[in-house]
């Protein structure tokens, strides 16, 4: 794609008027590739980096992003041999998406789902720690002794897993509600996690994933990722890429 006039490429981003993307970058708040923007200055849109207030911004119009509140019973694929319902059938667009990382069957909540290979891979790559944040409704009461040794993290059979967070939310009418924030995505981990520990999951949500949150998404329903989010996916990797040793 040619380079067209900034202010044209951020207009078409949804990021305000012509007028005040002029604005916006007349203020030096807009950079091309880390440098700061100048009033007829021009971007590739598929192949710079435009950002905002030192966030980036999509500026590729074939790129897509999009939000599912996940249902259980609900299989994270294309699509499935055996006819079980896939996350696809839920979503209604003429790009080929795919999903960011995976829930399993019986988990629900927050999926992302996009075709930007670049950015999905290092959401999901181990290294970069990006934190997903889940919820576990546990049948019983959880002693603050199991919750501590959850913190210390527990060996399973495919390595030792730690969160980097848990906390008890609340405990009442024989169920406890916790939090558990992971930063790797390794097949039922957290059920696993915290299985080992003799806890009885009911249900097991996912409420965030690199900063973005679910919010009030119904379940079944999708819309796609604001650019604010969109940025802050890409900070969730900057910010861990740069605590990674070289």
């Amino acid at each position: 794609m040619a380079e067209e006039r900034l202010q044209k490429v951020l207009a078409a981003a949804g990021i305000g008027s012509r007028r005040a993307c002029e604005e916006l970058i007349a203020q030096g708040r807009v950079a091309v590739n880390g440098e700061i923007a100048s009033l007829g200055d021009k971007a590739d849109r598929q192949g710079d980096v435009v950002t905002l207030d030192g966030e980036r911004i999509n500026v590729d119009p074939d790129l897509v992003y999009v939000l599912l509140n996940k249902p259980r019973g609900v299989i994270t694929t294309a699509d499935d041999p055996e006819g079980r319902p896939t996350v696809m059938d839920l979503i209604n667009l003429p790009q080929r998406l795919f999903p960011v990382g995976r829930l399993d069957q019986d988990t629900e909540g927050l999926l992302l789902l996009t075709n930007d290979g670049e950015l999905a891979n290092a959401l999901t790559h181990p290294s970069y720690e990006v934190e997903r944040l889940y919820v576990a409704l546990i049948a019983g009461a959880v002693r603050r002794e199991t919750i501590a040794r959850l913190r210390q993290g527990v060996e399973l059979d495919d390595g030792f897993a730690r969160p980097r967070r848990v906390r008890l939310l609340e405990q009442e009418a024989g169920r406890s509600l916790v939090e558990v924030v992971m930063t790797e995505g390794r097949k039922r981990e957290v059920r696993r996690l915290l299985g080992a520990l003799d806890l009885k999951v009911e249900r097991l949500a996912r409420v965030a994933y690199g900063g973005v949150e679910l919010g009030e998404l119904r379940q079944g329903k999708w819309r796609f990722l604001t650019q604010a989010e969109i940025g802050q996916l890409h900070a969730a990797v900057a910010e861990r890429g740069r605590r990674r040793p070289t």
